[in-house]
Formats: structure tokens, sequence, C-alpha cells
């Protein structure tokens, strides 16, 4: 008893937040346009001018929002609980469905809290404030209206429901990939306990350092622009491009996952006794879920349905499918034979790798992306994996770790004109600029090593505190006897 109320009295705390913004009170990044006063005549005071009614959002570009994020929704669940639920053994089945759905629900309820606001609202360049605490302000009870959000061009919108919405699933999804690190092995309570923490102290400011700026229309002049961008977060100030989450998603749950394998220890009888997948057919079922519902998580990124989504579609197919064939023919050739376990995994090492670079870079760029992701990705579960000594469990770091890094610098290199990239906005001038290699590749190697540092510090920090407060591990014998019985008091399976 002592243990949940200490888990609660934590939990309370968190929800509780409250207390003045970081640097200034400002409207958010989402804020509508408002015209200046009409200057009075010498004669006499002129009227007022009424102010310009806010920009309607495109009803496409709001359904497609609202589409992408039921299929990131599907992602999570069922699609991720699926796959990590088929390649843990039978009897931790329903304890990894269990996670990940909670996951799911508690991040989904902190982002309406607080999550949201200290992601994207202004305060420093590393956290947001509480202008949006609660989501107040979105909504106006007595005119019914409903707040603009930016998109990523000039004078186009979208309600900022649906852009909450959208990010919620990719809060939620990022901590629900930490657990696969530790599976089989982590008590329940500590899960949710260490996924709130983590949440807050990591997610959060790497969602605000990579993606929180002041929307295009702030750049109106270099004057302009220069004053909007030192709003924004720091790595975006520096010019990092994550399309969909290379950084902020994978790099950012699989190094906290790494630290997790690392201080809770292997499982029982690691390296002893037969741990493969209990369900291959899950995991096959999951990862084809986690595919197509990856189609929401990077063309959704575009915030609009236009040129942008369907460069990013199309990288998603394609760069996955390179993936798939090129992990499976280093298996092939490395084992002596291809397995339905390898090709679900280099699809899921294709999707990771591309999701920064995905709206970025050509489709030339995401097959030679996609390609090495297999084959890169394919070393990380197998000859890094032995190097580390870690279990992790359902290889999330070399997977998700590896596969981020690689998407995250290679972004870098194709997002050049040279190499068939788009360049990226001079939003002051309304043109296409060119990046050089060199340049943006040092930028994004920044990102990835904040991400690392910061969430690896971070993570290490919450499991001490959950450990030190209602411990991280189970009881071997639970381990033993598996954490569906000892945990739920379920059977996934009754033979």
């Amino acid at each position: 008893m002592k243990k949940f109320i200490a888990l609660f009295a934590l939990l309370a705390m968190l929800c509780g937040l409250s207390g003045a913004a970081f640097a200034e009170e400002a409207a958010p990044a989402a804020a509508t346009a408002v015209s200046a006063e009409a200057a009075p005549t010498a004669e006499a005071p002129a009227p007022e001018a009424a102010p310009a009614p806010a920009p309607v959002p495109n009803k496409g570009d709001t359904s497609f929002m609202l589409i992408t994020t039921v299929l990131v929704i599907m992602m999570s669940i069922p699609g991720l609980a699926l796959f990590y639920g088929g390649l843990v053994r039978s009897k931790n089945m329903l304890s990894m469905l269990m996670q990940v759905f909670s996951i799911f629900a508690l991040i989904t309820v902190l982002w309406a809290i607080y999550g949201y606001s200290l992601a994207f609202t202004t305060g420093n360049a590393f956290i947001g404030g509480f202008d949006r605490l609660f989501l107040k302000g979105i909504f106006d009870p007595v005119s019914g209206a409903v707040a603009n959000a930016a998109t990523f061009s000039k004078g186009v919108y979208i309600p900022e429901f649906a852009f909450v919405a959208f990010q919620a699933t990719f809060a939620a999804i990022t901590v629900a990939l930490v657990v696969g690190a530790f599976a089989e092995r982590m008590k329940f309570s500590a899960v949710l306990l260490f996924s709130a923490l983590w949440f807050t102290f990591a997610y959060l400011p790497i969602a605000h350092m990579v993606w929180f700026w002041a929307g295009p229309d702030a750049y109106t002049d270099a004057t302009a622009a220069e004053a909007a961008t030192a709003t924004a977060g720091w790595l975006f100030q520096k010019g990092a491009l994550d399309f969909a989450g290379g950084t902020v998603v994978h790099i950012n749950a699989a190094i906290a996952g790494l630290v997790g394998a690392f201080l809770i220890g292997k499982r029982v009888g690691y390296g002893k006794e037969p741990m493969a997948p209990h369900n291959l057919v899950m995991t096959m079922i999951g990862a084809s879920l986690l595919w197509v519902g990856w189609f929401g998580f990077n063309a959704g990124s575009a915030l609009e349905a236009g040129g942008t989504a369907t460069l990013a579609f199309a990288n998603t197919l394609i760069a996955t499918a390179a993936a798939v064939l090129t992990w499976m023919g280093a298996e092939w050739m490395l084992k002596g034979k291809p397995s339905l376990l390898g090709a679900a995994s280099g699809a899921v090492a294709g999707l990771v790798a591309i999701t920064p670079a995905c709206g970025w870079v050509g489709i030339g760029g995401g097959l030679v992306i996609g390609a090495l992701a297999g084959i890169v990705c394919f070393w990380g579960v197998t000859g890094l994996k032995k190097l580390l000594g870690a279990d992790d469990a359902l290889d999330v770091f070399g997977i998700h770790g590896i596969g981020g890094i690689l998407g995250a610098l290679l972004t870098g290199v194709f997002n050049t004109w040279s190499m068939g990239g788009t360049g990226i906005i001079d939003y002051v001038n309304n043109t296409i600029v060119d990046t050089t290699i060199g340049g943006q590749v040092w930028i994004q190697a920044q990102a990835v090593l904040t991400t690392l540092i910061w969430s690896g510090v971070v993570a290490f920090v919450c499991y001490k505190i959950v450990d030190l407060t209602i411990g991280l591990r189970v009881k071997e014998e639970d381990e033993r006897e598996g954490l569906d019985t000892t945990g739920h008091g379920e059977r996934a399976y009754n033979l």
C-alpha cells in the first residue's frame, strides 16, 4: 500500500504543476493574426478598424490531420502492443499489452494537463510555459470558436485541437517504446511512475528544443525573423532538421531504454534459457499495423495535405521496403536463412531511419537511407548488442537508437539539392534555399548528441527515483512465473 501511495503522490505532484512562465508571457505558436489599428485623421478621431477575422482552416487539411492522428493511435494500440507482445514469452504477453495500453492513456492525460503547454508554448530555449495549462484558451465557450495552430505555410492554419491531439499521440508512443528494452522484469507500478517522470523531464524538453517555433507568419522581415527565432527551441534555432521524430521520438526513447536495461539488469536465465518470441504471427500483425500507421506519423507531420505530405508518404513506403530487403539479405547471407522476424525488424528499422528525413529528402535519398538502415540496424541487434552487454530485450536501442541516429545524420546529407533534397524555406524572402552537407550534418550531430545526453541523464535519475521509492524490479519468483499472472491475474492463453 505504501508503494502505491508514493506512486500516486508523485503523480499528483506532477499534475499540480503551476507557476509563472519561464521567460516572458507570450501567445503560443498557434496564435492567430490580428490587424493593426487604423491611424486617426487630423480632423477627427477615426473609428477603430475592426480586427481582421481569424483565418478559417481548410476543411481538407483539418480532415487530413484527424485521419493521420487516428493512424498514429493505431501504431501504438494495437500496433506497437502486438509487435512487442509477440516478441516476449507467452507468460508475459498480457503484461506487455497492458504496459503499452496504460502508458498511452497516462501520457495522453498528462499531455492535456501540462505536457502540450510545456512543449509548444513560448518559454525559453529549453522548455515552454503555462499558457496552455489544461489546454486553456483554445476553446472559447461564448463564441464556440477554436484557436488556430500554424502550419509550415504562411496563412495556412489548422484548428489547434487537431495539432494538440496529433502531438499527443507522438508523446504517448515515444514513452511506450521505452518499455521494450526492459520487458519481462519491471514492476507495473514502476513502469507508470518512470513513464510520468521521463515524459516530463526528457520528452517535453527535447520536443520543445527541436520543434517549437513561432510559425511562418512571424517571419515578415529580417528583424522580425530574428526576434521570432529567438523564441524558438534551442535546436530549432541551430537549424536542426527532424521532420517527424528521429531525435524527439526514436533516439530519445532508445537511450532511455538502454539505460534502463543496464540499471534493471538482465532477465533471470538470460543467455542460459531460451527466450525466443512466443508468437511471430502477432509480431507480424503488429509490424504491419506500424507500417500502415506510420504513414500518418510521417505524412501528418507536414500539418497540411500538400506536396510535402505526399513526399513524406512516398518515402515512408519506399525506404521501408528497401530496409526489409537489405535486412533480409544480410540475415540470409550471414545466417543461411531469411526469417519473418528479420523482415519485420527490417521494416521497423526503415521506418525509424526515414522518419527524420521523410519530408526533407528526395526518393533517391530515401532509398539509400532505407537500404542502409536494414544493414546497420541488423548489426545493431547482433554485433553492437553483444558489445554493449545489456539485455535490451526487444532491441529498442539496436533499431530505434541506431536507426534514428543514422536517419538524423543522413538527413543532413540528402537534404541538399545536389543529393536530390528539398533544401529549406527562407520565410523572409519566401524562397527555397540550399543547405551544405558538412554544415547541416554538424547541426544534425549536435541534435543527436544533445538528445542522447539529455535523455540518458534524465532517464538515469528517473530510474533511481523510482527504485528508491517503490522499487524497479519484480521478485525473482514472480519473474519466473510470468508477469501476466503475478502482476495482472490473467493469462493470454487458457490452454
